[in-house]
């Protein structure tokens, strides 16, 4: 819509805040898959101290000037198997939990090392098979610490000692979350007056990291709309009457021909009956009655050879090794 209307047009500002409550809406959910290990996660060979140094430029935008920013890098750290972008929340989700912690200024301390396990990280995480070697990513503050009950309920969904307004208590959750998912654990040291250190083991792995094979991310918002034009033929089965209107409202406009089914029976109708080609089914995963790509191999045996293109809120391993394949 934006794309669409004037640069004048008052309905720009309305389009722009329609899309920031969007994005806030889909930062929670991020946030509430991260602490129930929901989340889809891309694992790669990381170095732990490039990550921690990528941070850096982030953190520094968020903390204040009467914060010192303190990185101890311990050039021996092992590699890691983690998410980079999941990683780097982590890290900043802690560096604003410090910064909160410091209202008058302190300093928060980034460090990294190699740690051996005496048998309690492996007993943390719930895993008999361990080679004791970890990695260790610390960040610590010099801020007003916690007592032993509130250190007791930090990882909680929804706990905060902010005040109304302050934080949705997801933060520190989130870590753990994204940490657990990782095979990993963390633990968190605190005393009032004395600050706070969260320490974060990840098994080391073998090999040496290696960079993000995809290409450069770019806002997903900001649509090379010339790139998306086509003129094939697209069978979109969605039995969610808003989604699906919408989805065909935009491929329309993008040129494209549609062929709507709202059941998944009606798009093998229309997968026997219609005249002509069929370039892709754009298909819901979850339906009634049967699954996406259970529907696609009903279809693929009407018309072998047919492309098809998953599209759901709910990425479950299955549908997803099924997209795999």
């Amino acid at each position: 819509m934006i794309g669409r209307l004037g640069a004048d047009d008052p309905n720009q500002e309305r389009c722009r805040e329609i899309r920031e409550a969007a994005r806030r809406a889909s930062d929670l959910v991020k946030q509430l898959l991260a602490f129930s290990r929901r989340q889809v996660l891309r694992p790669r060979p990381l170095d732990l101290n490039e990550a921690a140094k990528a941070s850096l430029s982030m953190l520094r935008r968020i903390v204040s000037e009467d914060i010192e920013l303190v990185v101890v890098l311990d050039e021996q750290c092992g590699t890691v198997l983690a998410d980079p972008g999941q990683l780097d929340q982590v890290i900043v989700n802690l560096a604003v939990n410090a910064r909160d912690a410091m209202p008058g200024g302190g300093r928060i301390t980034i460090s990294t090392s190699n740690a051996d396990d005496d048998g309690s990280v492996a007993a943390a995480i719930g895993t008999r098979q361990s080679k004791g070697q970890w990695a260790l990513l610390s960040v610590s503050d010099t801020g007003q610490g916690m007592d032993e009950w509130t250190r007791s309920h930090v990882f909680e969904p929804f706990f905060t000692t902010k005040g109304a307004g302050g934080g949705t208590g997801l933060g520190l959750a989130t870590v753990d979350g994204i940490v657990r998912q990782s095979g990993g654990v963390v633990y968190c040291d605190s005393w009032p007056g004395r600050g706070t250190t969260f320490r974060i083991y990840l098994p080391r792995v073998e090999g040496e990291a290696r960079g993000d094979d995809s290409a450069v991310a770019q806002d997903p918002l900001v649509v090379d709309e010339a790139a998306l034009a086509g003129s094939e033929v697209v069978l979109l089965v969605e039995d969610e009457a808003t989604v699906r209107r919408l989805v065909r409202r935009t491929l329309t406009q993008a040129g494209y021909h549609v062929l709507e089914a709202d059941t998944p029976e009606d798009a093998v109708h229309i997968c026997r009956s219609h005249d002509g080609p069929i370039d892709l089914v754009l298909t819901d995963v979850v339906m009634p009655q049967i699954s996406g790509p259970d529907l696609v191999a009903r279809l693929q045996q009407v018309r072998p050879g047919t492309l098809a293109l998953f599209m759901s809120g709910y990425a479950s391993d299955q549908h997803r090794r099924f997209s795999e394949e």
